[in-house]
Parts: structure tokens; sequence; C-alpha cells
């Protein structure tokens, strides 16, 4: 039995790392999920990719920081760059959307430079965040694992 149970949608991984728990992320709002629920990923490069098919809703323009995106299923969520990263004021980052723009699971959303945070002690953990699950219910949480863009699924949601 079972075999025909419809497959649960998925957000896959923005980034090539290793998956941390929403409630490890070093920083209270995301921690107490204040902005929503999600995850976070602590990338191996400086490179921040689209985790699902959608349309691009928000760019923070001046600091380069975030993104957020409209799924196909109507879910809004934020990506954002490191903690405390609204301070640098864009420096080192470079964002290759604009609203509007639609974006396919594996885009270049973000590129920054992670040596320059790493030798200036910034903390360049990545959280997803789903601002507005519009109904649907997070249904798994892929966290302590290390995970690549495109093929690995980070939250699964029906």
């Amino acid at each position: 039995m079972g075999f025909f149970k419809k497959k649960n949608k998925a957000f896959y991984a923005m980034a090539n790392g290793k998956s941390v728990a929403i409630e490890d992320v070093p920083d209270e709002v995301f921690a107490t999920k204040m902005m929503g629920d999600g995850i976070a990923i602590q990338p191996i490069e400086g490179k921040i990719y689209a985790p699902c098919n959608g349309k691009v809703t928000m760019v923070m323009d001046n600091t380069k920081h975030a993104v957020g995106i409209e799924n196909e299923d109507g879910m809004e969520i934020l990506i954002h760059v490191g903690l405390d990263t609204v301070n640098l004021g864009g420096v080192g980052f470079e964002v290759f959307v604009q609203v509007g723009d639609q974006v396919k699971s594996g885009d270049l959303l973000i590129q920054y430079d992670k040596a320059k945070f790493e030798a200036d002690g910034i903390n360049d953990m990545t959280m997803l965040v789903v601002v507005d699950a519009k109904g649907h219910h997070l249904t798994k949480y892929h966290i302590n694992e290390d995970v690549q863009i495109i093929n690995s699924p980070i939250i699964e949601y029906k």
C-alpha cells in the first residue's frame, strides 16, 4: 500500500553546504521563527541559488543580502544571507536577479566574497524562511545533512 501516494513538494538547497535547524541559527529573530519557519545552510562557497521555481518578489537592492521568492504554489519565502550582513550596506555582494524575474531551482541569485566574510568574522549562514505558507504544511526538514543545490530537498511540504 502507499505506492501511489502523492509525493510531497520541496524546497531544495539554496547553497552547497550543511543544513542547520532554524532553531540553531545564532540569531534570535530566525531561531524563534519571528519571520516564519524555515531552515538554514552553512555554505561552503559564496553562492546562493534559487531553492524552487518561482517569481522574485523582493530584492534588498541597497544591501543585496536578501531575496524574496513566490514559488509555483504561491508560498512566499525569504532567503537571507548571513547574520548582521545588512550592516555591510551591500559591500561584497552581487545580486543576479531583480523583482519580477522568473527563476528556476538552481539559478544563481546572490554571490558574495566568502573569504572576506571569514576574514572579517562575518557568519555567512544563510536562511530560507517561509514567510507565508499559503495553507501548505511543512512536513519534513532535512537537518544536519550535506546538501547540494538542485539535488537536495531541505524542506518538504504538502
